[in-house]
C-alpha cells in the first residue's frame, strides 16, 4: 500500500519490556476503511503493539503517523484513535445512552450534537431500545456491541480492537464478527483487530499478518497468507503439519496427509489417537523423530488403530524456512 493513500503508518516500531524486547522494527500501513487483522499467540507482541499506537506506552524506536502526521509523542486523547479492549470496561452506573455520550461529552461537542451522535451509533449497532438499560442488564455480546459504539461515538481515524471477541460464547461470535465488520466499515475508521483465533483473523481481515516474537510477517490477503505460511512457526500456527521435503521442511495440510500400515511412505509415524470430529475423524500421530501429527479423513472412511505404525504421504505442499 502507498504511504500516501495510509491512514495509519507504523514505521520501524521497537518497544521493551524491563529491558526485553516485546517489538522488534514492526513496520505497517492502514487505508481509511480497511480492516487489517494481526495474528499471533499469546505473548506475541500484540497488545504491546496497539497499546504503542494508541500512546499508553512508549516504543524505544520507530514512528506513528496519522494521515501523514507524525504523533508519536502526542498524549492519548489528542491522537484520534479509539482502543477497545478485550473486556468492555463500560461504566457499570451508567445507562447505555450515558456510555456512548461519554466520549462526545468530553470533547464539549453541544448537546443537540452529542444526542444526534449517540442516535447514529445506536443505530449503526442496532442498540436500539437498550439507551436505558445498564451493563448488568445486558448480554456479553450487547456489552461488547455498545463498547464499539462509545469508542465510535469519539469520531476516531484509527479503531483498535483488542481480543474483542475472546470472551463471547462462540454461538454469539459469528453475529458479533458481522456486526462489528459493517459498523467499523460504515464508520470509514482504519482498523487493526489482534486475536490469537486464526479462523476469527482470517474471517474478518482485508489483509492479515502474522506477529511473531515481537516480528511482523507475512502481511497480505487472508487466503495468500493461509496457503503459503512461509515459516515453520507461522505453518504451525496456522494448524499446519511440518514435515521433511526434499529441499528443507514443508507445510502440509492435516486434510492432505495420507497414512497406511506398513513400513512404507515418506515419513513413518504411530497412531498416538483418533477419534469424529463431526462429520470428519481427527488423527494424532507421532512420527519416528518425535514430531507430532495432526491427519483429517472422513469420518465413515478406514480406521485407524491406536499403536499401530504406518507411512505419511501427501501431494501437496508449500516450503518453509526455519
Amino acid at each position: 500500500m502507498s504511504s500516501s493513500r495510509a491512514r495509519l503508518s507504523v514505521e520501524a516500531l521497537s518497544a521493551e519490556w524491563d529491558g526485553l524486547p516485546v517489538l522488534r522494527s514492526v513496520s505497517l500501513s492502514v487505508a481509511p476503511g480497511e480492516f487489517l487483522v494481526l495474528l499471533g499467540p499469546n505473548g506475541s507482541g500484540k497488545t504491546t503493539l496497539l497499546r504503542c499506537l494508541a500512546g499508553l506506552e512508549r516504543p524505544t524506536a520507530g514512528r506513528v503517523r496519522l494521515d501523514g502526521v507524525d504523533v508519536t509523542d502526542r498524549p492519548v486523547h489528542t491522537r484520534g484513535i479509539g482502543l477497545m479492549f478485550q473486556e468492555s470496561a463500560l461504566f457499570p452506573h451508567r445507562t447505555v445512552y450515558e456510555n456512548i455520550a461519554y466520549a462526545p461529552l468530553l470533547q464539549r461537542r453541544p448537546r443537540a450534537e452529542v444526542d444526534l451522535e449517540v442516535g447514529r451509533v445506536v443505530d449503526l449497532l442496532r442498540l436500539a431500545g437498550f439507551e436505558d438499560r445498564r451493563p448488568d442488564q445486558l448480554s456479553g455480546g450487547e456489552r461488547q456491541r455498545v463498547a464499539l459504539a462509545r469508542t465510535l461515538a469519539a469520531r476516531p481515524r484509527v479503531v483498535l480492537l483488542d481480543e474483542p471477541f475472546a470472551s463471547i460464547d462462540v454461538e454469539v461470535k459469528a453475529e458479533l464478527h458481522a456486526e462489528f465488520r459493517r459498523a467499523l466499515s460504515a464508520s470509514g475508521a482504519a482498523t487493526i483487530h489482534v486475536t490469537h483465533d486464526r479462523a476469527e483473523g482470517l474471517f474478518l481481515g482485508d489483509r492479515v499478518g502474522l506477529l511473531f516474537g515481537g516480528t511482523l510477517e507475512a502481511v497480505g490477503a487472508p487466503a495468500d497468507v493461509y496457503e503459503h505460511p512461509g515459516s515453520v512457526r507461522a505453518a504451525r500456527f496456522l494448524g499446519y503439519n511440518v514435515l521433511p521435503g526434499d529441499g528443507g521442511p514443508v507445510a502440509v495440510h492435516p486434510t492432505d496427509l495420507a497414512w497406511s500400515p506398513g513400513p512404507r511412505g515418506r515419513v513413518l509415524a504411530t497412531v498416538v489417537a483418533e477419534g469424529p470430529t463431526g462429520r470428519h475423524r481427527l488423527v494424532v500421530l507421532r512420527t519416528d523423530s518425535g514430531e507430532r501429527v495432526e491427519l483429517v479423513s472422513a469420518v465413515d472412511g478406514p480406521s485407524f488403530p491406536v499403536g499401530q505404525r504406518g507411512g505419511l504421504t501427501w501431494e501437496r505442499s508449500s516450503p518453509l524456512r526455519e
